[in-house]
């Protein structure tokens, strides 16, 4: 058996016993009450018997005043007589003097002389029950008096067996009235208590079923008809119209007239006063089983938002959780104790660490103490004071540096109050060789004006140095004389040389501007240096975009870049490597992008800063002047553009065949990217936009 049927037939037997302990209360109530109206009744039947008899004996006595004073016996014979065969019940009825005389009797076969020693005090006026041969007699006395004279007294013998008979007949009269009435009680409260133990029973099923989780349950019955029907209003926008499980005043926002844009206990009071309501309303049962329905339908339609409230939030916090995951900026959020309740995937992947091993603990669990304790005070202060932080600071992990742009600040709750501290991190490493490159051409453009300066003071002198030695050479006869002005000679071009690349450096030099086919450019250049380079066993590859547009610019200075690129590889490759040159379209950013790789030895990376600044090289003495780089530089700013140097070239400047051999070096990748100054582009590179070559 299981335990839901043993609490049943619990119940069954409780409610059982107690039905049948109601039962028996209520027929014993009944039996009590309805002894004691028998009692009261039986009661009020003797004293109505008692005055009964004297009234009879009373009336008597004042007809028979006349006949004692006439001493007319027969007439005294006759009222008796008649009083007597009158009233069945009446036993004797006799007339005695003052002096104890019998004047006139009923009795027959003899007087009974022992009524004359009771009851001989007519003053008192009670009768007297006495007990007599013939059954017992209620013996009624009453004076029989004249002004103030009294004549006499009359006897007056009611038998109370009569009285006993209408008693007992009025007793059982009584009680099978109480039966009756108990019996129509007992089947009206059967058929009541069914019918609201029906009712209740159901209620009770609804509620466990309410528990179970089904609220699709009707408890109350559906009325015979709706409030649409009794109103024919033919609102269907209304929200009661075909609504059969609810009462109209159940429902808000009805388009009733006395029921709009007022409270619900407003609207209840107004329904009060509607007819619908009045042919509508049931009993409290009724109600309580409506006000049910209603119940478990506004909990599951509430059950149901918020279940549609969960899946929104859950795929809002999915796609926050994706967002702050994907996000290469770093994310943290810690509670007024400095305890993490969140934190990035790129903040976890960067310390190396799980996002199990971050949230709840504090920073001192997690990072040494120094840089802990660092941080304990400096987001203390925040929290205590709500102003926030920024600040940029570096890190350094597995050997490499990083600059951090770092931003805290207070997270506040809906009073106001701070209850965290959120953390933003960004990586601003990129930013920073940015600043740096803007920082070394505004110093290179200040020295390319000094150098320009210079160049010209210089170049005076220069020439006339050299025009005065090339006279002495024609006019010389003396070899050893010669050879020195040769050499002076010799070296004044060097200097000349070197005032023309400050010229060119310092943009003084004249240009001309007109479309440049920059596959040409380069085509004619390797042309030029690839013979050369073979001789060193250096190859040159190239991938040239067919799809770049004629570039406005000057094309020898262009040539003059290349040319100073190309040279650089080689003197970095020394003998045995590979230049690979590529050319592309970006059409997304509008830009054509140049890129000269090698297999060089590479470039430091303290030095990837510096390599364009003028004088500065690499090479060992007496093999550049440093000049190059910054006069290429100087050359593409003149074109609007940007150049850039690598170290080692990443993956997506070198094709996928691109050559590999022990002897090679890191290399270096140069990019230069041009302007298209707003050329329309007919057709995009295989890349979608992509502008890395």
């Amino acid at each position: 058996m299981t335990d839901r049927l043993k609490s049943f037939l619990f119940r069954l037997r409780f409610r059982t016993k107690i039905t049948l302990g109601m039962a028996a209360m209520l027929i014993l109530s009944c039996v009590i009450i309805g002894l004691t109206l028998s009692n009261m009744a039986s009661t009020a039947l003797l004293e109505e018997g008692k005055k009964r008899g004297s009234a009879l004996s009373s009336g008597l006595a004042f007809r028979l005043a006349e006949p004692i004073l006439a001493t007319d016996f027969l007439q005294m014979k006759n009222l008796i007589d008649n009083v007597h065969t009158q009233y069945e019940d009446v036993v004797y009825v006799f007339l005695i003097d003052t002096e104890g005389n019998v004047l006139s009797h009923t009795f027959t076969g003899g007087f009974p002389t022992d009524l004359l020693q009771v009851n001989m005090d007519p003053s008192e006026h009670q009768p007297l029950l006495l007990s007599t041969e013939k059954g017992t007699i209620y013996d009624c006395a009453f004076p029989v008096l004249l002004a103030d004279r009294n004549l006499g007294t009359v006897r007056l013998g009611l038998s109370r067996d009569h009285l006993d008979i209408l008693i007992q007949r009025q007793r059982w009269t009584a009680l099978l009235t109480t039966l009756g009435v108990l019996t129509l009680g007992l089947v009206l409260s059967s058929w009541f208590a069914t019918t609201v133990t029906r009712r209740l029973n159901k209620l009770r099923w609804s509620a466990e079923e309410v528990v179970q989780g089904n609220l699709d349950i009707q408890t109350s019955s559906e009325p015979r008809r709706h409030c649409w029907e009794i109103m024919q209003c033919g609102k269907q926008e209304c929200p009661a119209y075909a609504d059969t499980r609810r009462r109209c005043w159940y429902i808000p926002e009805t388009l009733c007239e006395d029921c709009q844009n007022i409270g619900h206990r407003q609207k209840i009071e107004n329904c009060r006063k509607c007819r619908v309501y009045r042919q509508l309303v049931g009993d409290e049962i009724q109600d309580l089983s409506e006000a049910f329905d209603v119940m478990a339908l506004t909990v599951k339609n509430h059950i149901n938002e918020l279940i549609e409230r969960e899946k929104t939030i859950v795929q809002q916090q999915g796609l926050l959780k994706t967002i702050m995951n994907v996000t290469p900026d770093f994310i943290t959020l810690q509670d007024r104790n400095l305890k993490y309740q969140f934190a990035s995937k790129a903040f976890c992947d960067y310390f190396d660490l799980k996002e199990d091993d971050i949230l709840g603990r504090t920073d001192f669990e997690i990072f040494p103490e120094e840089q802990a304790d660092s941080n304990y005070h400096e987001d203390r202060q925040i929290l205590s004071t709500g102003r926030p932080l920024s600040k940029e600071v570096t890190l350094s992990r597995k050997g490499r540096e990083v600059w951090m742009h770092v931003l805290k600040v207070p997270v506040y709750d809906q009073e106001k109050n701070i209850i965290g501290l959120l953390l933003t991190a960004r990586d601003i490493t990129m930013l920073k060789k940015y600043q740096e490159q803007l920082i070394q051409s505004q110093k290179m453009e200040d020295l390319g004006r000094l150098a320009g300066g210079v160049a010209h003071e210089i170049n005076t002198p220069l020439g006339i140095i050299l025009g005065y030695t090339q006279l002495l050479l024609e006019e010389v006869e003396n070899d050893e004389w010669a050879e020195d002005l040769k050499t002076i000679e010799k070296q004044t071009k060097i200097c000349r040389k070197i005032v023309a690349d400050l010229l060119g450096f310092s943009r003084y030099s004249q240009s001309t501007s007109q479309p440049v086919d920059m596959n040409r450019s380069l085509e004619e250049v390797i042309k030029l240096v690839e013979h050369v380079l073979s001789l060193s066993h250096i190859r040159i590859y190239k991938s040239l975009d067919p799809n770049i547009p004629p570039f406005v610019g000057d094309h020898e200075r262009l040539k003059q870049v290349w040319l100073n690129l190309i040279n650089n590889a080689a003197d970095a490759i020394g003998q045995d490597g590979v230049i690979y040159v590529k050319s592309k379209l970006c059409a997304h950013r509008q830009r054509i992008i140049i890129s000269i790789a090698d297999t060089g030895a590479g470039i430091e990376e303290e030095s990837l800063s510096k390599i364009f600044d003028p004088f500065f090289t690499t090479k060992s003495v007496g093999k550049g002047t440093g000049l190059g780089l910054s006069v290429s530089f100087g050359i593409i700013k003149d074109h609007g553009g940007d150049i850039s140097a690598l170290s080692p070239p990443p993956v997506e400047y070198l094709p996928r065949d691109f050559p590999r051999s022990p002897s090679y070096g890191p290399g270096t990748v140069f990019i230069v990217e041009l302007p298209l100054e707003g050329k329309t582009l007919e057709k995009e590179n295989e890349d979608g936009g992509h502008c890395s070559t």
